[in-house]
């Protein structure tokens, strides 16, 4: 009597377990993959940080810390925020405002800006905040103006005490302070920002603002409120009196985003990974695990067409189908979050230990990514295995009797049609990405690797024909095993194909990203060797002295000396549904155009950089072409602290990626960048020894090689992705790989009784895995050459880097992993043939 379709579908898992251990894994891998981005998607939308500076300060008014950029309208309207280089402030008279709101105590202007003392860099705050941080004085008085109080350890380190001068440089320049008193800083003055030694001090509120080069703002507004006063009530009441400011009101632990700006690219970052990357690999696990179950059901086809011609009916055959799915994709998507939410929490704790994240976030793990990441494992399960059984559950018996016998050569029609649409799409993109410039480029580029991946994986059994005929060619020649390979190959085409698609699609990702960020690197530091022609390079994490490049000047044999600081602006780009703002590298040069061509070679291609000053910029030539402008024309921008300019373009040059995106003069950055100080000094002429006075000097080649270092730290993040999404597509090869072999037990037996040895037999599976890495790595170099040379031209100007050992060991690596997984389990199926 015919068992009922759940009752087939527990005896073929219970009796034929081997035949779903590699649709399992496939699940278990899909799970984990979706699963870990999930969860940091989720975790950066949740994401957030406590008080620790304001956490007595029940509400607190700052400037919004975003521009934003909207595209469409009515339902579609879109309003995408961007966080801003720097910290925008507020005006500091906002203060009196919000001190008379009902139920407030006081509201307090904060000021944190950054001091160097002979001895070391210090943090420094207005005195003011003493009220709701809890530092307090041990000796002396409160700061009035043209006084300082320093923390304990400050002056033990400076040897100072109450009434001592001191000599401190700010923003405004180097001036001589009285030690008004001593006092005991707070843990919430030491919260987050301090200097390198932890030292603090403290100014005159009423001077506090041009000390720190932004007269009359304020980092924020800090109110207290009266005892019995509800939180919510005075947050109400200081947004009313606040209102038209451009202040915005903050409680609860939106107080921390305040102080931390590291929240907001934090919350980017991990956006980037479980969004777009996410997507990507989500795309890919999912694609791979519904080949791997696609794969599965046609290795039954047998069964299917043996059970039809015993009286299953078309629904039994799909219900079974469907049964094995549900029996099998839960509790591998329960299996696989598991190590999922491992590797979160690691790639997490990663990023954290770079510092991409603030170290007060934690990973917030909920059930919505892990029910995802099961129920879209099911749905694959389900949905492959309907397509791939439809056609074994339609057809007449006797038909499915023969297809089970002789592959069939045709591919489907639907797939056939979407895989060549797939195709036309990415060779369109690939044109669309050649075209463009910049940031254009590299989204295009993307859509062109993902359409060529879909492309192979629809037209899979046409791809691995032709393969087989090209490949087969020199196989023939090679001896009776390989010519067998060759014919055994063409013969079945499918089979080729599902195991080929994996490699491509490990080759193709893998290769995509890793030299994606070796061209951008390979590019930046030729043109940062090429462009700094300085003697020596001057640099100081801390900041340099405000007036280095004056002693610099000074110094014997010096020619040219050019401090330079280095941030970030924002230029809106894009028209229509493709308006973005991106951040540009930006140098603040303290000199005339004629110094900085002594210490730098920008390769100016137009104009002249000798008109660069108050309202007139330089920038590169890919970031002119992104934002479509030339030599003459107005290019709107957001200064680091998001305040609008509209700078005229008065030269282009060519080394953009390596120098600085967009060079501009050091006094329009003034009052606009939280430190004062300059990152770097570029020197021509002089010796070494004196510049060693104001900070570590070293030559134009070291300086390119410690920036390389930081840039190589930068693309651990593109690495890790590689290796997860290539890993991924190598275990799947894997998987496919040895369920191939092992659904091959009756040929190889066939063989061994028709006269082949055991030698032979392994020598044709060797050709076979041979001819199915070369297709592979081949495949995916292709698409991985067709993403990148457009690619790398719009955002370059020139060709990709692949370095060859990088490139030699992906190949071997999709070499050595084939011959394994066709080898290995082929010598245990031999061995119980035997």
């Amino acid at each position: 009597m015919m068992q009922k379709p759940n009752g087939l579908a527990r005896a073929a898992v219970r009796f034929k377990p081997a035949s779903f251990a590699g649709t399992f894994v496939a699940l278990v891998m899909s799970a984990l993959i979706v699963s870990a981005c999930g969860i940091l998607l989720e975790t950066g939308m949740r994401a957030s940080v406590p008080a620790e500076r304001y956490a007595k300060v029940p509400v607190v008014a700052a400037a919004d810390q975003y521009r934003y950029v909207v595209t469409g309208s009515g339902e579609d309207r879109e309003k995408e925020a961007v966080p801003l280089p720097d910290t925008a402030r507020v005006d500091a008279a906002l203060a009196a405002k919000a001190a008379q709101v009902p139920g407030a105590q006081a509201a307090v202007p904060d000021f944190t800006f950054p001091v160097r003392a002979v001895d070391g860099p210090l943090t420094a705050h207005g005195w003011g905040s003493h009220a709701f941080t809890g530092s307090a004085l041990i000796q002396g008085t409160a700061p009035t103006v043209g006084a300082v109080v320093l923390d304990a350890g400050a002056t033990r380190a400076a040897t100072m005490s109450v009434g001592d001068t001191i000599a401190l440089e700010t923003a405004a320049g180097r001036q001589d302070f009285r030690v008004a008193g001593i006092a005991k800083a707070a843990a919430a003055d030491t919260a987050r920002g301090t200097g390198a030694a932890g030292a603090t001090a403290w100014f005159a509120d009423s001077q506090a603002p041009t000390l720190a080069g932004h007269p009359g703002r304020a980092d924020a507004i800090a109110v207290l409120a009266k005892d019995g006063t509800d939180p919510g009530a005075l947050a109400g009441s200081v947004k009313k009196a606040l209102a038209g400011s451009g202040a915005q009101v903050h409680t609860g632990d939106d107080r921390g985003a305040i102080e931390d700006p590291g929240l907001a690219y934090a919350k980017d970052t991990l956006f980037g990974i479980g969004g777009p990357f996410g997507g990507i690999a989500a795309i890919v696990a999912v694609f791979t695990a519904a080949g791997t179950v696609a794969l599965s059901v046609g290795q039954r086809a047998r069964e299917f067409a043996l059970l039809r011609a015993i009286g299953a009916t078309p629904r039994q055959i799909r219900r079974a189908v469907a049964s094995e799915a549900l029996l099998v994709a839960p509790l591998a998507g329960i299996l696989g979050t598991l190590p999922g939410i491992g590797l979160a929490h690691w790639w997490f704790g990663q990023l954290q230990d770079r510092g991409a994240i603030p170290e007060a976030v934690q990973v917030h793990v909920s059930g919505i990514p892990l029910l995802i990441a099961v129920g879209a494992g099911l749905l694959t399960a389900l949905g492959a295995g309907w397509i791939a059984g439809r056609r074994p559950a339609k057809i007449k018996p006797e038909q499915a009797l023969t297809e089970a016998s002789v592959e069939r050569l045709r591919p489907g029609v639907v797939c056939t049609v979407l895989g060549l649409a797939a195709l036309v799409g990415g060779a369109t993109l690939t044109g669309v990405a050649a075209g463009s410039t910049g940031d254009n480029a590299a989204g295009a580029a993307l859509g062109v690797v993902m359409c060529f991946m879909l492309a192979v994986g629809l037209l899979g059994p046409l791809v691995a024909r032709l393969c087989a005929g090209l490949f087969g060619l020199p196989l023939r020649s090679a001896g009776p095993a390989a010519s067998l390979a060759a014919a055994n190959s063409h013969a079945n085409a499918r089979r080729l194909a599902s195991a080929i698609t994996p490699i491509v699609l490990a080759v193709a990702f893998a290769s995509t990203l890793v030299f994606m960020n070796t061209s951008e690197r390979h590019v930046a530091d030729d043109q940062l060797r090429g462009g700094i022609t300085a003697d020596h390079v001057v640099t100081d994490p801390a900041g340099l002295p405000v007036d280095a490049a004056e002693q610099a000047a000074r110094m014997p044999g010096v020619e040219a000396a050019v401090g330079v600081l280095n941030t970030q602006v924002l230029v809106p780009t894009g028209s229509g549904e493709f308006k973005a703002l991106q951040g540009a590298a930006t140098q603040g040069v303290a000199g005339s155009g004629a110094q900085l061509a002594k210490v730098q070679d920008l390769d100016v291609t137009e104009g002249n950089l000798d008109r660069i000053g108050a309202g007139r910029i330089a920038i590169d030539k890919t970031l002119a072409g992104t934002a479509n402008v030339g030599v003459g024309d107005r290019m709107p921008l957001y200064l680091p602290d998001g305040t609008e300019a509209r700078p005229e373009v008065v030269a282009i040059y060519g080394r953009g990626l390596g120098l600085g995106t967009v060079t501009m003069d050091r006094a329009s950055l003034a009052g606009h960048t939280t430190s004062g100080f300059d990152s770097t000094l570029l020197v021509r002429g002089g010796s070494r020894q004196p510049l060693a006075a104001l900070g570590e000097v070293t030559d134009a080649s070291g300086f390119a090689t410690e920036q390389s270092l930081d840039a190589r730290t930068g693309a651990w993040m593109n690495s890790t992705m590689a290796a997860l999404l290539g890993g991924f597509a190598a275990i799947a090869a894997v998987n496919t790989l040895v369920m191939t072999v092992l659904d091959r037990r009756r040929e190889l037996g066939t063989l061994r009784l028709v006269g082949f040895t055991r030698r032979q037999v392994m020598q044709m599976l060797g050709w076979e895995s041979l001819l199915v890495s070369g297709a592979g790595v081949l495949l995916g170099s292709a698409i991985a050459a067709a993403t990148l040379i457009p690619m790398m031209s719009g955002m370059t100007g020139e060709a990709p880097y692949v370095p060859p050992l990088v490139y030699g060991s992906f190949a071997a690596a999709a070499g050595g992993l084939t011959f394994l997984a066709v080898t290995l389990p082929a010598r245990g199926v031999l061995r119980r043939r035997s």
